[in-house]
C-alpha cells in the first residue's frame, strides 16, 4: 500500500515534468528564450550551481529567516491563543481586530516595515511572523478550547498550581494543534519569502531570483524555482512528520 503511494506520487511528478517540458516547447516556437525555461537546463543548471556552493549561501539565509520569522510567531501565537481560548471574553473583544488583520497581506505592509525598519533583514522577519501568526494563534486558540475538562478537573481535584496545570495538562493537550498551526505556517512563510527577499538584501533564494532576471539567465531561475519548490515540500514533510511523532509518543 505504501508503496502504490509513492509510485501514484511519483508518476504525478512525472506528468508534472512534462506539461512543463509541453509548455515550454509551445512557448518556443514563437520565443527562442523559452528553452532556457525547460526542465533539461533547469535540472541541470540546478545540480552545478549546488555542487560549485553558489546557491548555499541563498539557501541558509533563508532558512534562517524563515526559522526567525517561525519563533517570533511561536512566541506570540501560543500564548495569545491560550488567551482566547481560556477567555470567551478575550475571544468576543479580539476576534473582529484579528479576523480584519488577518486577511490583510503580509506583502502590503512592506512599504510601512520598510519605512519603519530600513533596508535589512529586520523587515524580512516582521513579515513572515505576521504572516505566520495566525494560523498558530488559531489553532493554538480552538486547541484549549477543545480540552478535555475531565483532565482539567482531575489536576484541580489534585491540587494542581496554576503553573502545573499550564505545562502539564494543558500545553501537552494542544501540542498537537500548535503542530498543525505551525505546518500552516511554513506553507504560508515559504510563499510570502521569496517576495520578502525583494527588499534590498544581498542573499537568499528571493533574491538570487532577482539576480538570475537581471543577468537573463532563465535556467538557473527555473532552477532556483525547482529548489524552492523542494525545500518548501522538505519542510512540510518534516512538519507533518513532527506532528505525527507527537500524536503516536
Amino acid at each position: 500500500m505504501k508503496w502504490n503511494r509513492y509510485l501514484l506520487g511519483g508518476f504525478g511528478l512525472v506528468i508534472l515534468v512534462a506539461l512543463w517540458q509541453a509548455g515550454a516547447l509551445l512557448l518556443a516556437q514563437n520565443m527562442s528564450l523559452a528553452n532556457l525555461l525547460a526542465p533539461a537546463p533547469a535540472f541541470d543548471n540546478l545540480g552545478h550551481l549546488l555542487s560549485d556552493g553558489q546557491l548555499w549561501p541563498h539557501i541558509g539565509a533563508s532558512l534562517k529567516r524563515v526559522f526567525v520569522g517561525l519563533f517570533f510567531a511561536l512566541l506570540i501565537g501560543v500564548p495569545v491563543g491560550f488567551m482566547v481560548g481560556l477567555s470567551s471574553k478575550a475571544e468576543q473583544a479580539s476576534s473582529p481586530a484579528f479576523q480584519f488583520l488577518r486577511m490583510i497581506s503580509p506583502l502590503s505592509w512592506m512599504p510601512v516595515v520598510v519605512m519603519l525598519f530600513g533596508i535589512g533583514d529586520a523587515p524580512i522577519y516582521f513579515l513572515l511572523a505576521f504572516a505566520a501568526v495566525w494560523p498558530i494563534m488559531l489553532n493554538t486558540a480552538s486547541g484549549v478550547k477543545n480540552i478535555n475538562r475531565q483532565w482539567l478537573e482531575l489536576g484541580r481535584s489534585l491540587s494542581a498550581t496554576k503553573k502545573e496545570m499550564l505545562f502539564k495538562i494543558m500545553l501537552p493537550a494542544v501540542t498537537g494543534d500548535i503542530l498543525n498551526g505551525l505546518r500552516l505556517a511554513i506553507g504560508i512563510v515559504w510563499v510570502v519569502l521569496v517576495p520578502c527577499e525583494m527588499l534590498g538584501v544581498n542573499e537568499g533564494l528571493g533574491y538570487f531570483i532577482l539576480d538570475t532576471r537581471d543577468r537573463l539567465a532563465y535556467s538557473e531561475l527555473m532552477a532556483a524555482i525547482v529548489l524552492i519548490g523542494l525545500i518548501g515540500w522538505a519542510l512540510d514533510s518534516g512538519a507533518r512528520k513532527l506532528g505525527q511523532w507527537w500524536r503516536h509518543s
